[in-house]
């Protein structure tokens, strides 16, 4: 039997939470170590909310359900970008420069994206982010993003929720990366900001336009030395293809700019934009509106993902599934007759 020698002074507040860490913590223990802050409580519930075993997810439940009336009061912020674009250099400066505003303490969700191989993930945002992880007022959360695409997790919204219920006023999605199913952090997010490289023209053929329609802002990172004339180049050839797409519902005009994640410049601008997008959207009453359709989607969301699973852990349906494979696997019978096969069976 492990045993773990008390301190002298009992108040010690890793000997605390190395017992937390060995036990199972109750579910009251979640909610009033999430609404103090605690940090090492945070981490385990969130740890919590992804698990997929069945007393985790009743737990998790009674957790979300409890601490809900204390989110809502954080701006939500989704970053995507294109592959090699630097988006953990630049949260990492941009997410600095938030904390040093007065007052707000700032939660960065990161998406490492899974093997489909091994499952693995890799998990290295927070040594990339290696300044931000180590500010006080910052939270780094990296998490596989598993068989969800979209560029997020599947309990990503859930997890946002528990940062919000510990006290953070702003929350960074940062997602897996650019692609045609990477819009889904759009749907949890109030601001949408897309990174983009200058030079990058067959990027912007291959993005498809509905990425852009959807970003609140696009900014040309990597603006320094020798790069700065090209990224000012691309920001008028991207202002130019912006002004093709009509105004989005909420009637706020997509602006284009520039940034250096190693100069900081154009970073202070960037955080400025960002809250005069959240007094435009809240003034015009979008913002309110966009967080009830959130909720809404939220729900269709988790009716979908919750038959999934059921679907899957059936067992009439798992012993009945792998026959149905082989028969699809063998010509023995087609794809879609052998799926409606399984589904009236559940």
């Amino acid at each position: 039997m492990l045993y773990i020698a008390p301190p002298k002074n009992r108040e010690n507040k890793f000997y605390t939470h190395l017992l937390m860490a060995i036990r199972r913590l109750s579910v009251q223990e979640y909610i009033d170590g999430i609404l103090a802050g605690d940090r090492v409580v945070l981490s385990r519930a969130i740890t919590l909310v992804e698990s997929r075993l069945e007393a985790d997810r009743l737990a998790a439940n009674q957790v979300l359900h409890a601490i809900l009336p204390h989110t809502g009061r954080a701006k939500r912020i989704g970053i995507t970008g294109v592959p090699g674009v630097g988006k953990s250099t630049f949260i990492e400066s941009f997410g600095s420069y938030i904390t040093q505003q007065k007052g707000l303490k700032l939660a960065v969700l990161a998406i490492d994206p899974s093997s489909q191989r091994t499952k693995g993930s890799i998990m290295g945002d927070k040594t990339r982010m290696e300044s931000l992880s180590h500010d006080p007022k910052a939270y780094i959360r990296p998490s596989p993003s598993g068989d969800s695409l979209g560029g997020i997790t599947r309990k990503t919204r859930e997890t946002m929720l528990l940062c919000e219920a510990a006290g953070f006023d702003i929350i960074l999605i940062e997602t897996v990366g650019v692609g045609q199913s990477e819009t889904a952090v759009r749907s949890m997010t109030d601001f949408f900001l897309l990174l983009m490289l200058a030079g990058a023209g067959d990027n912007l053929q291959g993005m498809k336009r509905g990425i852009m329609e959807m970003a609140d802002a696009l900014t040309i990172t990597k603006a320094d030395g020798s790069n700065v004339q090209k990224a000012l180049n691309a920001k008028i050839e991207y202002e130019n293809a912006i002004h093709l797409f009509p105004l989005p519902p909420s009637g706020w005009a997509t602006p284009v700019s520039t940034c250096s994640s190693m100069t900081q410049e154009g970073i202070p601008e960037l955080w400025q934009l960002t809250e005069k997008y959240f007094d435009f959207a809240t003034q015009k009453g979008w913002l309110q509106k966009q967080r009830q359709e959130q909720n809404k989607e939220w729900l269709h969301e988790t009716i979908k993902q919750t038959l999934l699973d059921r679907f899957y852990e059936n067992p009439t349906i798992k012993q009945a599934l792998a026959v149905c494979e082989n028969a699809v696997e063998n010509g023995q019978q087609d794809a879609v007759s052998a799926a409606y096969e399984l589904l009236n069976k559940f």
